[in-house]
């Protein structure tokens, strides 16, 4: 009777096994997850990687540290995971120019690991690189590019991985001429440019707007990016006698011009205004006390979330200054919408192996709506634009030169003017 009893306990055993293999072999076949065009697996202890590319190197490495460390923290208040895989971010220098940008994403595409990617910094980087990326597969979200071509719908479908946090330049130059003409009542200005898509687009777009307000260009000039003497370019520019020299071009020109122009006959007196590329310290250091008194465009720090304040005490007790250029802010927020979407469409399969599929997690970011992030509420276009754009401009002074530190409270921008309007009277009712 016992050996009875114990041959039906094994057989009982040795159906249960057999049951539950079978049906941990149904559920690993059931599980299913595709994509268009690729699926990236994560082994359980695994990270998720991360990359950015970005300028860390040479004269604009302030840019890209700044939105570095944007990255970091927002990894850093996501505990560092998400679906319970830790974070890996790793970093691609740029170099600020074009064949920077294709070096760098030509290095990443070839990582099968990379989920996603946020960058580029500057816009020349954008053009050759992110096509690289997308043809990898591998999406990207740049928290500082803002040449308008990149969101432009002719751009064409090798753009169709790339979507941007910060503004489009179509919004900045156009403030920027505003400022111009009806704060500082000036009629007259000339542009420089470095030939980089960023800066001969937003110059364009501020000369653009500049007429359209009624003002005149007197002359739009380009410089070299290595350029030292800008004295020949400067004395062409003094012949059409403008107010303003609206300059948006990088940090090592940028210093250059700024130290010389009041050195050229007839241009003693003339104002001058650069944008997001040389507001940082670096600049200040370059351009020493010839920058008091010089108008930035660039973002309204003033606008930002309530997060913003919390955001820069932990910059502080992490890195123990001050953000050092425009766009951290932005690079948090990039971040932020690359976790959301991985978040979304991320899915464990019974191994405990995580799925991400790389059209399904371009498409959630393109799908961001009404996103709470530090610089506004985030609504991603068609073409990538994703930003809540509030531009505002600054000017440098005598103590920000001293300390190194860029202005950090802007002294006009269109959303304060338009929130200090006095309301329109009402009208008192008319009597029967």
């Amino acid at each position: 009777m016992k050996r009875m009893v114990t041959l039906f306990i094994v057989f009982a055993m040795v159906v249960c096994v057999s049951a539950g293999f079978a049906q941990a072999q149904a559920k690993k076949e059931t599980f299913k997850y595709e994509d268009k065009i690729g699926v990236v697996k994560i082994k359980k202890g695994d990270p998720i990687h991360i990359a950015a590319w970005m300028v860390v190197a040479g004269p604009d490495a302030s840019l890209g540290t700044d939105t570095k460390r944007g990255v970091e923290l927002a990894i850093e208040d996501k505990g560092g995971k998400i679906l319970g895989f830790s974070v890996k971010l790793s970093v691609q220098d740029t170099g600020c120019n074009a064949e920077g940008g294709q070096a760098a994403a030509t290095k990443l595409a070839a990582d099968p690991t990379i989920v996603a990617a946020i960058g580029s910094n500057c816009s020349s980087e954008a053009k050759p690189g992110a096509p690289i990326l997308w043809k990898a597969g591998i999406a990207t979200v740049s928290p500082s590019n803002t040449a308008p071509f990149l969101t432009d719908p002719k751009r064409g479908p090798e753009y169709d991985g790339y979507l941007r946090t910060a503004h489009n330049d179509k919004v900045q130059g156009a403030v920027a001429a505003e400022y111009a003409i009806k704060q500082l009542k000036l009629k007259k200005a000339a542009t420089v440019h470095d030939g980089s898509p960023y800066a001969e687009q937003l110059q364009a777009v501020f000369a653009d707007n500049f007429k359209k307000l009624g003002g005149t260009i007197t002359s739009q000039e380009a410089v070299a990016p290595t350029d030292t003497d800008m004295r020949p370019v400067l004395t062409k520019i003094a012949t059409g006698k403008p107010d303003i020299i609206y300059y948006p071009i990088f940090i090592a020109a940028g210093g250059h011009i700024t130290r010389q122009v009041k050195e050229v006959k007839g241009l003693e007196k003339v104002k001058l205004m650069s944008a997001d590329g040389t507001f940082s310290p670096d600049f200040l250091k370059a351009a020493g006390d010839t920058a008091v008194g010089m108008y930035h465009s660039s973002p309204d720090f003033s606008a930002f979330g309530a997060g913003y304040k919390t955001f820069l005490e932990k910059h502080q007790k992490k890195y123990g200054e001050k953000p050092i250029a425009p766009f951290h802010a932005h690079g948090y927020d990039a971040a932020m919408i690359v976790l959301a979407a991985i978040e979304k469409v991320g899915k464990k399969a019974p191994d405990g192996t995580l799925h991400i599929g790389r059209q399904q997690l371009r498409d959630a970011l393109y799908a961001t709506k009404n996103f709470k992030g530090l610089t506004g509420n985030l609504n991603c276009g068609a073409t990538g634009d994703c930003a809540d754009p509030m531009i505002a401009v600054y000017q440098t002074t005598a103590d920000n030169v001293k300390k190194l530190a860029i202005p950090d409270k802007p002294i006009w921008s269109p959303a304060a003017a338009a929130a200090a309007k006095p309301a329109p009277a009402k009208e008192a009712p008319k009597k029967k």
